[in-house]
């Protein structure tokens, strides 16, 4: 009953999706022919031509909703605002990119401009409106579903909370049970602690339970078979919340293969379609930077040959995916044998190292050009978090909880901690911070924003060095 209920809460906010997006497309026409803010110069076009675009929209629109969480995802009331106008933005700007490269007719880009505005107040006004609908909806025709939680330490706190915050669910939390003696009848969270964990099928019985969630400690998980043994006539649904979550650093989750559920603690996102999808990207752009930028790096070279002694590529170990070691390269900045004295260290402001014209290539991050190569050979990504040195890195991962967690991602170019202001001499763990969120979080969407963020963060960087 549980997940039924999620799963129609769910389909009843994409029928209103589809139901609003409706009436905004034919809204922006409206707006813009016949009540125009902006002269029409060119005629009007006939309705046939937007209509014949539509499907395609709501196609758009949905596919990104969903890539996008807006349908997995339980949000507040600003998350949701927050994920919905980044979802229409990028669902505009595939709409447009489609229609500049696979037009057949002029559409009319403040019709969409209205449609993206239009759509976005309209969801989160009816979106707001419909869970209000939707709880009162099952409280007037539907009994709540009452759930017991074994368990009354921070886990199950935890699950009660999440319980409490989304009424949508249909769940009523009844209270908790313990194996403290000392803590029946006290109440948690304004919930009461109604018995020990040996009461369960009493309790079951005379609060006329729907739901059990299990939420126990590790320390008693031993004593989970005694109780379903003890309920195993209950005609409840039976969940379990492991005491695992404390335990998750990357992308952790459940999944079940022949029948077997296997908890995922710590899991690299570049699997499956997203290792091929995410590679697929990088050697295209990749490979179309290389093109482009050709005139660029051969001034650059030429540049670095005609002031400086040595070689034009600077190759130095970093350590990548999975703990595997390769050859970075870069334009180089520095004077030949910069670390003769010093040994490895990082770059600092205003480094007396650099050459006359590594000075600039540092200052406009373009000694990183050359990466592009490593890229293509597939050592590196366009993004990611930035690749170390070994020598360096044997110092930080006993220093750093979780540092080198970083290396379940392919090393990249440009990042997310890079875009935020965390490269060069600066904080070591904000960076980690930033590069483990990264993780956590990666989409290609999210690869494309942070592509974006550093055509101007990134490259024109005061850390930069």
């Amino acid at each position: 009953m549980f997940n039924k209920r999620i799963q129609v809460f769910r389909s009843f906010l994409f029928l209103n999706d589809l139901l609003v997006l409706t009436p905004c497309w034919f809204g922006a026409f409206y707006l813009r022919f016949y009540a125009p803010l902006i002269p029409v110069t060119k005629g009007i076009p006939p309705l046939s031509e937007y209509l014949v675009l539509f499907p395609f929209v709501l196609l758009i629109w949905a596919g990104t909703f969903y890539l996008n969480g807006i349908y997995s995802r339980f949000f507040n009331r600003t998350q949701e605002g927050v994920a919905l106008f980044k979802a229409t933005l990028v669902s505009l700007m595939i709409l447009v990119f489609v229609t500049f490269f696979f037009k057949r007719t002029d559409y009319s880009r403040l019709v969409f401009l209205y449609f993206g505005l239009l759509s976005y107040l309209s969801l989160t006004l009816t979106r707001l409106f419909l869970k209000k609908y939707y709880i009162a909806l099952q409280r007037r025709y539907f009994a709540l579903e009452r759930v017991l939680i074994v368990g009354a330490r921070e886990l199950a706190q935890h699950v009660a909370r999440t319980i409490v915050d989304h009424p949508e669910l249909g769940l009523t939390v009844t209270g908790f049970l313990t194996r403290n003696p000392q803590k029946v009848g006290t109440r948690i969270q304004g919930l009461e602690v109604q018995g020990l964990y040996e009461d369960l099928d009493r309790i079951i019985r005379e609060q006329q339970i729907n739901l059990v969630i299990f939420a126990m400690p590790l320390t008693v998980q031993q004593k989970l078979e005694d109780l379903l043994n003890l309920i195993r006539d209950e005609l409840v649904d039976i969940k379990i919340v492991p005491d695992l979550y404390r335990l998750i650093t990357l992308r952790g989750g459940l999944e079940e293969f022949e029948g077997l559920p296997f908890i995922n603690l710590r899991e690299s996102p570049l699997v499956g379609w997203n290792r091929f999808l995410k590679g697929a990207a990088d050697t295209l752009l990749a490979a179309a930077c290389l093109i482009i930028l050709a005139p660029v790096l051969a001034l650059i070279a030429l540049a670095i040959k005609l002031t400086s002694p040595g070689p034009v590529i600077f190759r130095q170990t970093r350590m990548g995916l999975d703990g595997r070691v390769f050859e970075m390269w870069k334009f180089r900045s520095m004077v030949v044998n910069a670390e003769e004295q010093t040994g490895p260290v990082w770059a600092r402001k205003e480094d007396p190292r650099r050459t006359p014209v590594g000075r600039f290539l540092r200052r406009f991050s373009l000694d990183e050009l050359p990466q592009l190569v490593n890229v293509l050979k597939g050592e590196m990504s366009l993004v990611g978090p930035r690749p170390e040195r070994p020598e360096l890195i044997h110092s930080f991962k006993d220093k750093i909880p979780h540092y080198m967690l970083r290396h379940k991602m392919k090393a990249g170019m440009t990042g997310w901690a890079q875009v935020n202001g965390w490269r060069g001499n600066t904080s070591l763990e904000k960076r980690i911070e930033c590069d483990l969120y990264y993780i956590e979080n990666w989409s290609l969407l999210f690869d494309l924003k942070i592509l974006i963020k550093t055509l101007w963060k990134g490259f024109f960087s005061r850390e930069a060095c």
